[in-house]
């Protein structure tokens, strides 16, 4: 009788601990499903859209080129002051890093880039830029409002985090490796999973794309002088021709993509710059041609064989070229790598919040982002957000005509605040899973 009472006891104890465990699982998925609705729904409120609208619109009125974000950074400083938001500065110079939750681990890191581009803005608005030779093109502004947005939402929500987010606004994307240098200066200190995201007039308003593996291609720059001996066009015989050198140089690189390169392994090889001569009767001592390469395979490789090829064809033609693979200071960008995990938690994350067919499989993009830097370093995900609408038309970024729909906003500060939340929320169901199957084994 006594042994029985011990089974009966302990089946009751094994029974009332498996409640328990369900109950709390069924606690922590539930809070993850109800998440979606809530923040796109604060997103969407006047105090937080009006909010990044505002921000928005003063940043588009004054860009600041890479490592001269000054003015932006600040404004970011006072919104983080404004909410109660903890913040590092600086980091890159004028970059700025923000932590909302717990101070502990996990740490989850959410990005926006906040430079602008050198080119004149062609759009005329109430908003224009006011800084001639200056604008924001590229979509950083809305970026930089829509990460605000989200760090808005996140922090009343602060005491809920089950671990910490990291907000990062970083400098110097186009082009300057801003991403490089934060990374340099610690901004991934203990961070286990990044995501960034951008504005795209690719993808119909409302719509999310992304895809798993190899997201964004390599990129980089070149720049080359090919020096000959000038002279008068009507006696080229006394002349060492450098157009003509250079003329076979740019013929000779396109073989580098269509002789050299598996036709299913995407590269791009551009010479979008050629200058020489200011005569039409005098044959320059130079010329100067300047591109750009793009490969998601074996790029430090493609540099090497556009060095040579520049170099060894003005040989050819008995002239000396020189060859800067980092032209004013731009750096190679490696490709963006999307981590797989993260990039099924991001699609599921998305159908809940925005709908079944809000999300779009995206396909391998020539375009370059160094968010790959951090991509590179730990998990990443790096996805676009479509602005497109029906009744307006969306220039293309680095456009001079480029703009934001504004209504988009709400949506990326929603996606940025839930998958944040999502993923702190999915290691602690993690933890507890594994905790729980420690206690069954014993």
């Amino acid at each position: 009788m006594a042994l029985i009472n011990i089974l009966l006891f302990s089946l009751t104890f094994q029974l009332l601990l498996l409640l328990r465990v369900s109950s709390e699982s069924s606690r922590i998925a539930g809070d993850v499903s109800g998440i979606p609705t809530k923040f796109l729904d604060l997103a969407k409120s006047p105090e937080v859209f009006d909010s990044m609208v505002r921000i928005r619109r003063k940043i588009h009125e004054n860009p600041e080129l890479g490592y001269e974000e000054f003015e932006t950074s600040k404004l970011i400083r006072s919104e983080l002051d404004l909410i109660g938001v903890k913040y590092r500065y600086p980091v890159a110079i004028t970059g700025v890093i923000g932590y909302i939750g717990t101070g502990e681990p996990p740490f989850v890191a959410l990005r926006a880039d906040m430079d602008a581009l050198n080119m004149q803005e062609a759009l005329e608005w109430e908003h224009k830029s006011k800084v001639p030779g200056k604008m924001h093109a590229c979509g950083h502004d809305g970026h930089v409002a829509m990460l605000l947005g989200a760090a808005k939402m996140l922090q009343e929500q602060r005491h809920d985090l089950q671990g910490t987010v990291v907000l990062i606004f970083q400098p110097a994307e186009e082009g300057l490796a801003g991403a490089k240098k934060m990374i340099e200066e610690g901004a991934l200190k203990q961070v286990e999973a990044i995501f960034g995201i951008h504005l795209t007039n690719r993808l119909p308003f409302g719509k999310t794309g992304s895809r798993a593996g190899s997201m964004l291609a390599g990129t980089g720059f070149f720049e080359a002088v090919i020096t000959g001996k000038g002279g008068h066009a009507a006696i080229p015989q006394l002349t060492i021709d450098p157009v003509v050198a250079a003329s076979s140089v740019v013929l000779s690189l396109q073989h580098l993509v269509s002789r050299e390169t598996d036709p299913l392994d995407s590269k791009v090889v551009t010479v979008s710059k050629v200058h020489g001569g200011n005569a039409y009767n005098v044959i320059p001592d130079s010329v100067t041609i300047g591109g750009t390469l793009r490969a998601f395979t074996g790029f430090s490789q493609l540099q090497q064989r556009i060095k040579e090829v520049i170099t060894k064809q003005a040989a050819v033609n008995q002239c000396n070229a020189s060859v800067n693979l980092t032209p004013n200071s731009k750096e190679p960008v490696p490709p963006t790598v999307n981590d797989k995990d993260l990039y099924k938690q991001f699609k599921n994350m998305v159908r809940d919040l925005l709908g079944e067919e809000s999300f779009v499989e995206a396909s391998p993009i020539m375009g370059g982002e160094d968010f790959s830097y951090f991509a590179e370093a730990i998990p990443g995900h790096f996805s676009f957000l479509g602005m497109q609408d029906e009744t307006k038309s969306y220039a293309s970024a680095h456009s001079p005509l480029y703009r934001v729909n504004e209504d988009a906003l709400p949506y990326g500060a929603a996606i940025h605040a839930t998958m944040a939340v999502q993923y702190l929320k999915n290691k602690a169901l993690k933890g507890s899973d594994s905790a729980n199957g420690s206690h069954d084994e014993l």
